[in-house]
């Protein structure tokens, strides 16, 4: 969406994008639309065609966007092969729940809310809209970690806070590139365990796994991403990303030599809407050790990589609300190396996979 585009066109191009996109596997036309939406009396094709133009939006009456709400909460609508409008009385509590935000959603469009854009030389995925809250959220550094550092101890004349943070390297590397991209932004980091309730509304960022983030664990068991992390914690061997392929379940692991010495870790980048406030995002940034967190921060932060890496996921995403890559992040002589998702032998797993 381009900085002059109206608040019209912006609900425009949503109902074009949930008619695509929402279930691209069925490939819904304007006609099936039109049924649907019209049910003994079909709407016309011209209609529908109106409401989806960009250039001279018509935006749908309200009831209108109550039947889209109510058309693409649910995966039930395409039951049988035929497009059909379920009554509300008859959606689950979760259906009903979706409903509700993606209704919220519409109107708020519908209504001329205005939305800029991230534009302008520098603008990337890190990139938000003006005057917003950011929220970058580590794990805590368990206390067995910080036990006999001084550094950490905040009785300690030596106290530094950011000991008592882990992955330290990738906060600082996302923190200041956010910062720099986001100048009239607050742009805040914090511990799991010191977030605010506020700050679930703001944009989210977090950063590392579930054994020691509870937010990443949270937020994650929201999300409708098909990625499960094992963490380290709760398997004999070193954890990883388990997804469903081909009807089965395949885990992708980090490698370690038989001295323990990591050789390649997992990264895990997924970025969607917020399920805590539908005009925000969660972003996660996640590997099995800190060197596969930082990989996956570094991917879209270092100046060597970024801006082929923007560039991959804008071909290969766009038009969807929300992405997850799993990649390879190699380490050599102790150091991780940013991931190229360009090369193929670098994405181990990509959602939603490719049309055909």
């Amino acid at each position: 969406m381009s900085p002059a585009q109206s608040p019209r066109s912006a609900l425009a191009h949503r109902l074009r994008a949930l008619r695509e996109t929402q279930w691209p596997e069925a490939g819904l036309t304007q006609s099936q639309l039109a049924q649907a939406l019209g049910g003994s009396k079909p709407l016309s094709i011209s209609l529908i065609s109106s409401w989806e133009n960009t250039d001279k939006p018509v935006a749908p009456p309200n009831r209108r966007l109550e039947a889209y709400a109510t058309l693409f909460a649910t995966r039930r609508s395409l039951d049988g092969g035929t497009l059909r409008l379920l009554p509300v009385d008859k959606l689950t509590d979760d259906e009903r729940a979706r409903r509700k935000e993606l209704l919220e959603e519409l109107l708020w469009l519908r209504e001329g809310k205005d939305f800029v854009a991230p534009t302008g030389p520098g603008a990337d995925i890190w990139t938000f809209e003006q005057n917003q809250n950011i929220t970058i959220v580590c794990a805590p550094l368990p206390e067995r970690y910080r036990r006999h550092l001084s550094y950490a101890d905040p009785e300690s004349a030596d106290f530094v806070s950011l000991y008592t943070y882990a992955d330290p390297d990738a906060l600082i590397e996302l923190f200041g590139h956010i910062r720099s991209r986001n100048p009239d932004s607050n742009v805040k980091f914090c511990t799991s365990e010191e977030l605010a309730a506020d700050d679930y509304t703001s944009h989210l960022v977090l950063l590392g796994g579930v054994d020691w983030n509870s937010v990443t664990r949270d937020v994650i068991q929201r999300l409708d991403v098909p990625v499960e992390q094992v963490g380290r914690e709760d398997d004999a061997e070193h954890g990883g990303f388990r997804v469903p392929q081909d009807g089965r379940s395949k885990m992708f692991e980090p490698r370690l030599d038989s001295r323990e010495h990591l050789l390649e870790d997992v990264a895990h980048f997924y970025r969607g809407k917020s399920p805590f406030n539908q005009k925000r995002t969660v972003t996660v940034c996640n590997g099995m050790y800190g060197r596969g967190t930082l990989g996956a921060v570094r991917a879209l932060t270092d100046a060597r990589f970024r801006d082929r890496n923007a560039d991959y996921v804008r071909g290969r995403f766009e038009g969807v609300e929300s992405f997850s890559i799993i990649s390879r992040v190699p380490v050599v002589g102790g150091q991780g190396m940013t991931p190229d998702w360009t090369l193929e032998e670098n994405r181990l797993h990509e959602w939603p996979e490719a049309a055909g």
